[in-house]
């Protein structure tokens, strides 16, 4: 069982940045972060994957590329959504999820353990 919390949503003008948190209870091989605009799919933003003990490695959309950055604390056990430069269009609720499994995927069906998501709102 892993339970997630996410944190740190809020409006913000655009060209601001906003931190969003993650903590996660439980082990888990690999954690995302999702977002999901009215009317649209849920996409993947970015992913951690364990690559041994608390050693992880990070992946991006590559729409997103130096947008987003996304990093783990295994101290606080929680992982974080660096958002800097954000637009009208970053506006979403956000979801962090995990799985056991390791392996790079942002296909939402990969991941069985969901948090409640988070709203961002970019204005202009």
């Amino acid at each position: 069982q892993v339970v997630l919390v996410e944190s740190g949503g809020g409006s913000v003008q655009s060209g601001g940045s906003l931190r969003l948190s993650c903590k996660v209870s439980g082990y888990f091989g690999r954690s995302a972060w999702f977002r999901q605009a009215p009317g649209k799919e849920r996409e993947g933003v970015a992913g951690i994957i364990r690559i041994g003990g608390e050693t992880f490695s990070t992946y991006y959309a590559d729409s997103l590329k130096g947008e987003f950055t996304i990093s783990w604390s295994s101290i606080y056990n929680t992982m974080y959504l660096q958002m800097r430069g954000l637009k009208p269009e970053d506006t979403a609720v956000y979801y962090c999820a995990a799985d056991l499994p390791t392996g790079r995927t942002f296909r939402a069906s990969d991941y069985q353990y969901w948090g409640q998501g988070t709203q961002v709102t970019v204005s202009s």
